[in-house]
């Protein structure tokens, strides 16, 4: 019999912003999932609590997706099965079992990239036997 148990504590969230957003109080902890530091920003001006670039997509998945809104569900399943493989995943739990999490992306596409789509797969419940 499996049970559902949730992926955080009640009182953690985790939330997506550009890097390029200014830094609020209430971002807990700060982590770039970009694979590529992105342009523009110094390090310091980051505020990062971590850059995680392993935890990005492949470059074979990324160059798949393109961005493309119609391929957005295939892409979060496909890029779920990547995390699964390695243990990224539950580096950004451990993170957000902190308390707060904030997701750092580059990308134009607000709606449609690897940190929304990390933030949907950590606040998915998950199944334990």
């Amino acid at each position: 019999m499996t049970r559902q148990q949730p992926t955080q504590p009640a009182n953690a969230h985790v939330a997506v912003k550009r890097i390029y957003e200014p830094v609020a109080a209430n971002d807990g902890q700060r982590v770039l999932v970009d694979r590529i530091w992105p342009r523009g920003v110094s390090r310091d001006a980051a505020h990062l609590d971590a850059w995680l670039p392993e935890v990005a997509p492949s470059t074979s998945l990324r160059k798949w997706f393109d961005h493309k809104p119609d391929r957005w569900s295939e892409f979060v399943r496909r890029y779920q099965q990547e995390l699964r493989d390695g243990p990224h995943l539950e580096q950004l739990r451990s993170l957000l079992s902190n308390g707060g999490l904030t997701l750092l992306y580059s990308a134009r596409d607000t709606k449609h990239n690897q940190a929304v789509a990390l933030a949907v797969i950590l606040t998915q419940p998950t199944t334990r036997p």
